[in-house]
This record gives structure tokens, sequence and C-alpha cells, in this order.
């Protein structure tokens, strides 16, 4: 009886590897887009939350450029951050776009959107 041994050729091997490098390279270039968006809307909680901030649309952005300082944020411009009156609260949105190089002349583009309710009265 003659034993042969099976396994991955050197070609298996690496277009294997090629797969997961352009995975890793993609998961490079995805995942700080998607860390910023998790650091904005930690940044709309806090500011909803706090009381110290009054619901005026002057002092929220100041009070949400403090929040974008200490959490690396550079995508959202003062231009994406609205602050509406909704009855005895202050809907504060952001909505951005973030484009970043990929391959050569593709880029990945993520739209991202949140939006906090803040409230104006006694809890």
């Amino acid at each position: 009886m003659k034993k042969t041994q099976a396994g991955m050729s050197l070609t298996g091997f690496l277009v294997g590897l090629a797969v997961v490098g352009f995975a890793l390279y993609l998961g490079m270039k995805l995942i700080p887009m998607y860390q910023e968006y998790w650091s904005v809307k930690k940044a709309l909680q806090g500011v909803a939350r706090d009381d110290a901030v009054p619901a005026d649309p002057v002092s929220v952005r100041q009070a949400l450029a403090k929040y974008f300082d200490v959490g690396y944020v550079g995508s959202v411009k003062p231009e994406n951050i609205k602050v509406e009156r909704a009855g005895d609260a202050s809907v504060i949105s952001v909505d951005y776009e973030v484009r970043r190089p990929f391959i050569h002349n593709l880029d990945i583009v993520g739209k991202f959107s949140a939006s906090e309710e803040k409230r104006t009265g006694a809890r």
C-alpha cells in the first residue's frame, strides 16, 4: 500500500495568503472609520446627558468640539452638526462622510449618521 501526502500546494498557499492579506488591508481601512463613529456616538451621548451643557446650539457645538478633541474625531466638521428644537428637548444630529484611499484610484466611503435627544427640562 502506497501512502501519498495530501496538503496544500505552494500555489494554493499563496492564493490563500493573498486573500487573507486583502482582508487584513480592508480591515485596516474600515476599523478606524468605525472607531471614529463610535467616538462620535459616545460624544453625543455625553453631551445629551450632561446637565451643565445648555441646550442652545452654540453651547452644544462647543461641548461636542471638546469631546471630539479628546476622542480624536477629525472627520466631523461644524457644518455636519445640527441642533433642532423638538418640544421640550433638543435633537442633536451628526451626519458626515469619511473617504479613505484604498487601492490606486479606488476609495472607501463611509456615510455615518447619529443623533441624540437632550432634554431641557427636569428629568
